[in-house]
C-alpha cells in the first residue's frame, strides 16, 4: 500500500508527542483461514506496525503489540468489502508511564 509510509510517519508525528504515554498496536484479519493461523496473522500484522514506528524513532518502551484475530470484526466477513475492513491495525491509548515518584 503505497499510503503506508505517510500513515505511519503522521502517526509517528501523534505518538511522539506524548512521550509518557503507553500505546497498543492490535492487529485484526478477516475470517479467511484457521483460527490458529489468523492469530499468528494478526500478532505478525501489529508486530509489524510496531517495528515500523520503532525504526521511525517512536520509543519502544511506550509500545506494545498484540493480535487478536478474526475475534473483532468490524465489518460483515460475507462481502469483500467487509473482510477488507476487518483486515486492520488499530492503535489505542492504553496509559501513562510516569518517571521518577508521584
Amino acid at each position: 500500500d503505497k499510503e503506508t509510509p505517510a500513515r505511519l510517519d503522521a502517526i509517528k508525528e501523534i505518538l511522539k508527542n506524548y512521550p509518557n504515554a503507553k500505546f497498543s498496536i492490535e492487529g485484526h484479519t478477516d475470517s479467511t483461514g484457521s483460527a490458529k493461523l489468523n492469530q499468528k496473522l494478526s500478532e505478525e500484522r501489529a508486530k509489524a506496525v510496531l517495528d515500523a514506528l520503532v525504526q521511525r524513532g517512536v520509543n519502544p518502551e511506550n509500545l506494545e503489540s498484540k493480535g487478536f484475530g478474526a475475534s473483532q470484526p468490524v465489518a460483515s466477513n460475507k462481502t469483500a468489502a467487509g473482510k477488507a475492513q476487518n483486515r486492520r491495525t488499530e492503535i489505542r491509548h492504553i496509559g501513562s508511564k510516569y518517571q521518577g515518584k508521584i
